[in-house]
C-alpha cells in the first residue's frame, strides 16, 4: 500500500494541495486505485491458496462495484507502478497483464487492449513517464517507451520510441517532445 501513498501524493500535487481525505472522499481515479493496489496486494501475494481465493473473490467484485461507479476498469492481474494519476473518470479499459510504469498519467476513454494474431498477439508494455491523452487506444503486444506522449484520439498499434510524441490513426511521430510539460 506504499505505492497507493505516492498516488495520493500526486494527487495532492495535481489539485493544489488539498487534502488526502478530501481527494480520497472526491475522487473516482482514487477509489479505483484503492481497490486496485489493495485486491493486486491480494494477487501478488503468498496467501494460501484456500485463503487468496476468497480474497481475490472479493476484489473481483469490488473491482465490478467501482467499474459499474467509475467506469474505470483494473483487474487486480495488471502492473501499474508508482504515480499513477487518473486525470477524468470514465471509459477507461485496462486488461490483465498490462504492464504500466512509474508515473505515468492516463485521461478518460483510454483504452489498452489485447490485439494482434499468433505470437504477436497480447497486450502492451508502456514505459515511465507516459502521457496517454483522451480517447487514445493503445492495442496489441507492443513497447511505448519511457517519457512519450499518445495524443488525444489516437490509435497505437506499433512500438513508440522514448521520449517522442505519436498522434493520429494510426499513430504517427510528430514531435520530439516528450511528456515533461505533462507531467
Amino acid at each position: 500500500m506504499k505505492t497507493f501513498l505516492l498516488d495520493i501524493e500526486k494527487y495532492k500535487k495535481y489539485s493544489g494541495g488539498k487534502s488526502a481525505i478530501l481527494l480520497l472522499i472526491t475522487t473516482q481515479g482514487l477509489w479505483a486505485l484503492f481497490v486496485y493496489r489493495l485486491s493486486n496486494c491480494v494477487y501478488t501475494s503468498r496467501f494460501p491458496f484456500f485463503i487468496k481465493k476468497p480474497l481475490l473473490l472479493g476484489a473481483v467484485i469490488s473491482q465490478k462495484i467501482i467499474e459499474v461507479l467509475t467506469g474505470i476498469s483494473l483487474p487486480y492481474a495488471a502492473t501499474i507502478g508508482a504515480r499513477f494519476y487518473i486525470a477524468h473518470h470514465g471509459h477507461i479499459i485496462v486488461p490483465p497483464n498490462t504492464v504500466i510504469g512509474d508515473n505515468c498519467n492516463i485521461a478518460q476513454g483510454v483504452t489498452i487492449g489485447v490485439s494482434g494474431r499468433g505470437d504477436k498477439r497480447g497486450v502492451p508494455v508502456i514505459g515511465n513517464n507516459v502521457f496517454m491523452a483522451a480517447n487514445a487506444i493503445i492495442a496489441g503486444k507492443i513497447v511505448v517507451g519511457d517519457n512519450s506522449v499518445i495524443g488525444a484520439n489516437s490509435l497505437v498499434v506499433k512500438n513508440v520510441a522514448q521520449g517522442i510524441t505519436v498522434v493520429g490513426v494510426p499513430a504517427v511521430k510528430v514531435s520530439d517532445n516528450n511528456s515533461e510539460v505533462y507531467i
